[in-house]
């Protein structure tokens, strides 16, 4: 199993969840996130005065596939999260050893 972490445009979710959701993802978790990278915030003007926003809002998507469904979930979310922009975001993708069920403490794919 593996952890898929996107870092998303917020204005970008709907057309991931659809994208998501009609692949056969049945969970994620989103979050609301900021931070920046290249591009190093932005500058905006406010009543004539121009300031930098250092940490632009994003939104991190988490979820856990099957390590078959990896390359078309990433594929998936690359096809809808794009604009073609700086600051289109980042996937990470990392190795899951175990996933407990609080509720019936059912293990791994039972879980999910």
């Amino acid at each position: 199993m593996k952890k898929v972490e996107a870092i998303i445009r917020p204005f970008k979710l709907d057309e991931v969840k659809i994208a998501l959701v009609n692949a056969g993802i049945v969970g994620m978790t989103v979050s609301e996130v900021r931070g920046f990278g290249r591009q190093k915030g932005q500058t905006e003007r406010y009543r004539g005065s121009e300031y930098t926003v250092e940490f632009l809002q994003k939104l991190k998507i988490d979820l856990v596939v099957e390590d078959d469904q990896v390359e078309m979930v990433v594929d998936r979310i690359v096809e809808a999260a794009r604009t073609g922009e700086i600051g289109d975001g980042k996937i990470f993708i990392s190795p899951i050893d175990q996933i407990v069920r609080i509720r019936t403490s059912e293990k791994n794919l039972d879980a999910i």
